[in-house]
This record gives C-alpha cells, structure tokens and sequence, in this order.
C-alpha cells in the first residue's frame, strides 16, 4: 500500500498525496506507457528532415528496385524508412533520444530513455501467446524472450515476426516493444528462415546490415507479399469476398471474424471453400450482412462442398463468436 507522504509511484518525483492520491485510477505503466508513445510518435512525425531526404530517398529507391515487383510501395518505405533510422543512420535517433532525455523530468521516463540507446532489428518466431505479449525466438542469436503485443488481434504460433525493438518500459527483464511496424509472416515462408542463417559468427547487427534486403529478397522469391496469410487462409477470405460482392453484401464484418477464427484455432480443413461456405452461412444467419434468401444446399453448390463440411465450420464458427 502506497503512503500518502510516499513518493508518487507515477515517478514525477512529488508526494503521493499531492501528485495522483485524489485521481481514480493511476498506474506506472500507463503513465510510462503513455509518455514513451509519445516519444516515439514525435520521433516518426519529426524526421526526416528536409537535409536528410537525399540520403533517405537513396535507401528507398534500393529497396524499391529490390522488392518493387512483389511489395507494395508504402510497405517498402515502411521497411525502408525503419533501416535508415536504425542501420544507416544511427545518429538520427541518438541525437534526437539526447535531446528527449535532457527535456525529460520524470525519473521514470528518463530511467526508460537511458535503455533505449538504439532499437535492434529482429526477426524471430513465435513460440507461444498470451494476452498481452508473444514469446519469440531470435532466428539468429536463439535468444526467447516476449515481445509485447499490438492489439488484440489472434497471432498464431509458428509464423514470424519483423520488427526493430526496444525494451519494455516496465522495466522487467526480457521483455521488450517494437518501435516500428510489426509484420507478421505466414507459416509457408518458415522454410526460407530456416535455410537463410547459414552460420552465426558476425555480429549480428553487422550481419544483418550485410544481408537483411537478401532475406526479403528470399521472402518475395517465395510468394511473400506483405499479407500476413498463407496462401491457403488467404483463398478462403477471397472466396467469401467474391461470394458477397456477387450477392452485393458488405463482406467486411464476417471476414474478420473469420480471419480471427483461421489465426486462432488453425482449423484443418482440406479445402479452403468448405471453412468460406461455412462462414457465409454463419454470416447469412447471425446477421453479419444483409440478409440473403438462399439455403445450405445452394450455397453448398455454389462453393463446391458437401453440406456436412459447411455445417460442421458454420458450427466451429459459431462456436468461436461466442467466446468473442
């Protein structure tokens, strides 16, 4: 139990009693959480400056003319934009991070500042999920720790995951947040991990400076192209789109519930149309859309599939949306 003379737990450095005792609610998280945000949000709305776009449209075009056949361009400038703060040129942030530490007052946001000396480039796969972080494991180094998740989105074990990280303003030991975009890689590209670390000698932030465009390079060769889907997950949202747009319903309520119920319970179907036929019905009688005047049999016939392999995914789906 926190005293009224004790010291503010918020770290603003005042007395409890005259800092947060008479507010409703007040943590150290949030008050961190709200403070590096926005740190980190004025760092992305500051720079570039104008005497750097030379040398940041430099490392855009080489990412464009490496990756502009199979990403789309706000993707590359994303991934662009990320290396040229954080690879090629470092002093971008430090400087900036100088600053934001010398204009800080709160000991506990400084105490957050001091760790972030410069953010790390990872990629690494999910090994297990829970509310609100994801364990991972570096696909170079072998090193676990949890990355703090970004909404409450479903992410599946096994995919991968890109970001450049800092640690997490708790403090707590092995535990960090991304200070850039994560993207999520589908499980049909693990095998291009698996192949790409032949060896593990450099340093790895020199290694990933020589070879990082090489992996994205392999990513895009296997049909990677920014969606954090397989191919087979992927095919089913298609043909639920194509199947409203035909009946002229708005697809996009049913289709993210669907997307949640692929990622999180990883159904086993053998045919993509048969979880898309499923979920339709499940839309037609939940309410997800306008309402359509069919029947199981026809859209059975319409996507292809047995009608005991559109109950039993209209089922599945139901009984998901109910523990949403």
């Amino acid at each position: 139990m926190i005293g009224r003379n004790d010291p503010c737990p918020c770290g603003s450095g005042k007395k409890y009693k005259k800092c947060c005792a008479n507010k409703e609610v007040i943590t150290v998280a949030e008050v961190l959480d709200e403070e590096v945000e926005r740190v980190l949000q004025t760092f992305y709305d500051t720079f570039p400056k104008r005497n750097d776009y030379e040398s940041y449209h430099d490392v855009v075009k080489k990412w464009n003319e490496a990756l502009g056949d199979s990403l789309e361009l706000d993707l590359i400038e994303a991934i662009a934009m990320d290396y040229f703060f954080f690879h090629e040129r470092q002093d971008i942030w430090t400087s900036y991070l100088e600053k934001v530490v010398k204009d800080t007052i709160r000991p506990a946001t400084k105490e957050v500042l001091d760790m972030w000396t410069m953010p790390k480039m990872i990629f690494a796969k999910v090994t297990a999920v829970d509310e609100l972080y994801m364990t991972v494991e570096n696909i170079y180094s072998k090193e676990v720790f949890e990355l703090r998740r970004e909404g409450d989105r479903p992410i599946p074990e096994n995919v991968h995951v890109f970001c450049f990280s800092l640690p997490d303003p708790t403090g707590r030991a092995n535990k960090f947040i991304s200070v850039s975009s994560m993207i999520f890689f589908p499980v049909d590209q693990s095998d291009v991990f698996k192949s790409f670390i032949k060896s593990t000698e450099q340093e790895e932030e020199k290694f990933w400076k020589e070879h990082a465009l090489e992996l994205w390079q392999a990513l895009a060769a296997n049909g990677f192209e920014g969606n954090e889907y397989t191919d087979f997950e992927t095919e089913v949202f298609a043909k639920m789109v194509d199947y409203l747009e035909e009946m002229q319903r708005d697809s996009s309520k049913i289709v993210q519930l669907t997307e949640d119920f692929v990622v999180e319970k990883q159904p086993k179907a053998r045919k993509p149309v048969a979880i898309a036929a499923g979920a339709i019905r499940f839309g037609n009688d939940h309410g997800y859309f306008e309402k359509i005047d069919t029947t199981v049999k026809a859209i059975a016939e319409h996507f292809d599939v047995s009608a005991s392999s559109l109950n039993k995914y209209a089922k599945e789906i139901e009984e998901y949306a109910e523990t949403k």
